[in-house]
Formats: structure tokens, sequence, C-alpha cells
């Protein structure tokens, strides 16, 4: 029998209110349709395809988040890659963590993420913003240290978790794609380092 792991994550970018088990044997990722053309604005420079990550996912309850818009952000075979602890088999998900635990990630295509995560976006609410963001260029790729805060609604004054994106671009001569988003959030024992907390710009 193949060993499975649960990355419990409270929320992150990409993988908010849901537990992703890892299987030992890499699953099959879903098919990608065919990307709709991007609005040039969101593509134009690395802050607005960052800004529109941000914006799309984000929304209160009830509201139907663009898929064709999050869908026109990503290069082709791009992959989203929650990390997380992995949980003994036979543990409830919303067990305590010990602070002990291996760590895991799983590779997700960007339907994969829609088809877990759209309906609890959708029936939740949630926001997410950018408080801080690092980032290294050459040539035509780039790479973003983006440190986020999550909250059930855009007027909550404290956010229920924190974390750092790590988003991986490319401009192919006509706009900026991202190739992938590795993410983990805060937890007690992985605090925020203060460098994460400000921008290299300020």
């Amino acid at each position: 029998m193949m060993r499975s792991i649960t990355l419990t994550l409270a929320a992150s970018f990409f993988a908010v209110y849901f537990s992703v088990v890892v299987s030992a044997q890499t699953p099959s990722p879903s098919p990608a349709p065919q990307a709709p053309a991007a609005n040039p604005a969101d593509v134009a420079s690395i802050d607005s395809i960052i800004n529109a990550l941000y914006d799309v996912i984000s929304g209160p309850a009830g509201k139907k988040r663009d898929w064709d818009r999050f869908r026109s952000l990503f290069a082709p075979g791009a992959r989203l890659i929650p990390t997380g602890p992995r949980r003994p088999p036979g543990t409830k998900p919303d067990a305590p963590l010990t602070g002990n635990e291996e760590y895991g990630l799983r590779a997700l295509t960007p339907e994969d993420y829609i088809t877990r995560s759209s309906s609890l976006l959708e029936e939740r609410g949630f926001f997410e913003s950018e408080i801080a963001r690092r980032t290294e260029q050459y040539g035509h790729i780039a790479h973003a240290f983006s440190t986020y805060e999550s909250r059930h609604k855009a007027e909550d004054a404290k956010p229920f978790q924190r974390g750092i994106n790590s988003i991986q671009l490319m401009n192919d001569g006509k706009r900026w794609w991202v190739v992938s988003i590795f993410w983990e959030g805060e937890t007690e024992k992985t605090m925020l380092p203060k460098k994460y907390l400000k921008s290299d710009s300020k």
C-alpha cells in the first residue's frame, strides 16, 4: 500500500481551507485547456501580474471568481506547489500539530487548483494581499519572494494567516507569465523573518 501524507494548509495563496493528500506516487496532472487571452494590463510588468494573481482569487463570500483571468496568467506547464506538514496516517485533519512533523509538497496544475479551491473560495470569502516583496531578475526570468496576509473579509483587522509565495516568472518578449508558485504558511516554528516583512525597495 502506498504511504500517503496530508499537507494541512490553514491558509495559503492557492490552497486555502483544504487538506492536500500527497501520495508516494505523483498523480497525473489535470489537462490544461487552451489558455484564454490575458488582459494586457495584467501581464505588462512583474508588478501587474503579481497584483493580478492576488486580485483574481480574492473576494467576498458569494462572489464568483474570474477563472479565465486566472488561467490567462500561467505559462503552459505551470505548477502551483503547496508545502506543509505531513500528518501520520490515521491522524485527523484537524488534530493539533506537534511541530515535529516532516514536510511534503504536491504539484498542482492551474486546473487542479480551480477544481479543488473554487467552491471554498466562493462560499467562505477570502482576501489575500501582498505586504512585502523581494525580487531578483535576469534577462527574461524573475523570481519574487512575495509575503502575503490572508483574511476572511477585507475589513478584518488581523490576518488569520501569513506566509511566503515563491513566484517564478518569465517574459517571452511580449508579456509576463507565471511559471510556478511554491508557498508555505507561517507557523510558530517558522515565523516570518523581519527581512521578508519589508520590500527590497524600502
